[in-house]
């Protein structure tokens, strides 16, 4: 058996006000060619398929058209979890037309916990899997709130919280695997920031809970699990230097940040045995559909490096970071010059040292797009001359608040919609 695990693909995504959806049908069509030549069985798809909860109608027609090509091919069995930008809802709502399809969609925790396993089976009708197809765990989920609860309480609920939700999962796919008295694999997945992963600044990867549980301890998963497939994080990595464990990563590049940075997707090949046996794990690189350059240095650096990639021919989506010492004027009719005519084009411009002169002078110049608003936040801290030792404790409360109002956001476009 054959199994594939990709995540984050945020269909829907902008960059700087420009569309992907160009990028997103490229990727979708390699996706399933992918399927095709690799003869995948099953699809693991980790979350955060779309990048708002109230996805246009371009996104959906992306995604069910990809549904449906992939239903007619080779494939088997889709898996979809919902992560943190989905909604439950929405990603649910057709769930059991789909499932006539073999497409398994899971976007919530329901009222039983079994639901969230999965039983795959042959075109004879032989199991050959089990999947425990966890979605994105929300706070209120997993964790009951109780008064003039410390920080230290509502992280010890949440980890226990989501410890004790794989457990139950798990120990469900167990008994089910002795019961069936065959040895098949238990596919774990999930969507959360496990400690020590890796991301890069710009990437959108959202806090996922409160204080240090952004980064939920790698432990907390069951040793059973032959391999877990997980979504949150955009660059591909193990988890906890595990091969079995691994996160996909985004498909494509979600900023100029991941510009350089290899995207891929894991194959993951079961091979039959009187016991099972430890997958063999690959990763298939993913081509570029949209090249992104950074190009960063003083007026000569840059002017060069767009010099090149001009008389290269190059068509690229350009972030220019100007950080010589040089003040300089009209940078951006300077560059939009520079690049007149070519297949360049630039979608950003940070001026760091008219930046930095901004800071020094103490003005009120700086632009909110230099800014995410967790520094917008500590720019008011300065700006009212909050005492020091109370920062910690007020961040504290301002990334709670934040964190609610984007689920709060996300429940109330589903109620919309």
């Amino acid at each position: 058996m054959t199994i594939l695990h990709t995540s984050d693909w945020h269909i829907g995504r902008t960059l700087y006000g420009r569309s992907r959806f160009a990028e997103f049908e490229a990727f979708l069509d390699w996706l399933a060619a992918t399927i095709e030549r690799e003869g995948v069985d099953v699809l693991l798809v980790a979350g955060d398929v779309f990048d708002t909860s109230a996805p246009g109608n371009r996104a959906q027609q992306l995604y069910y058209r990809f549904l449906c090509r992939v239903a007619d091919s080779v494939c088997r069995h889709v898996v979809v979890i919902a992560g943190n930008h989905d909604s439950p809802s929405f990603l649910t709502a057709p769930r059991e037309l789909l499932r006539a399809l073999n497409i398994h969609v899971v976007g919530t925790v329901g009222d039983r916990l079994e639901e969230e396993v999965l039983v795959l089976a042959t075109e004879e009708g032989v199991p050959e899997a089990i999947v425990c197809a966890v979605p994105y765990l929300r706070d209120r989920m997993i964790r009951s709130v109780e008064a003039g609860e410390s920080v230290a309480d509502k992280e010890r609920k949440l980890v226990e919280g989501i410890r004790e939700h794989y457990r139950v999962v798990v120990d469900r796919a167990e008994t089910i695997r002795a019961d069936l008295g065959l040895p098949i694999p238990i596919i774990g997945m999930g969507h959360l920031f496990t400690a020590g992963g890796q991301t890069i600044d710009g990437d959108g990867v959202r806090e996922l809970y409160v204080g240090s549980l952004a980064h939920v301890p790698a432990g907390i998963f069951p040793e059973v699990l032959d391999y877990l497939a997980l979504g949150h994080l955009h660059i591909p990595q193990l988890v906890g230097g595990c091969q079995a464990r691994r996160y996909s990563g985004s498909p494509l590049p979600m900023g100029f940040g991941e510009a350089r940075q290899n995207k891929s997707v894991c194959l993951v090949r079961f091979t039959p045995a009187e016991s099972l046996q430890p997958p063999l794990i690959s990763t298939i690189a993913i081509p570029g559909f949209q090249r992104l350059e950074r190009v960063t240095g003083g007026w000569q650096t840059i002017a060069g490096t767009i010099e090149e990639l001009a008389a290269a021919g190059t068509q690229a989506w350009l972030e220019v970071v100007y950080d010589g010492e040089e003040l300089i004027g009209g940078l951006r009719e300077r560059l939009d010059e520079m690049v007149a005519g070519t297949d360049l084009e630039i979608l950003r411009i940070k001026n760091s040292r008219l930046f930095t002169r901004v800071l020094e002078q103490n003005t009120s110049e700086e632009r909110l797009d230099d800014l995410d608003v967790h520094q917008v936040f500590t720019r008011c801290l300065e700006i009212n001359e909050v005492p020091g030792e109370q920062w910690e404790s007020l961040r504290h409360a301002y990334r709670e608040a934040v964190i609610s109002l984007l689920e709060d956001d996300s429940e109330r476009d589903e109620r919309e919609m």
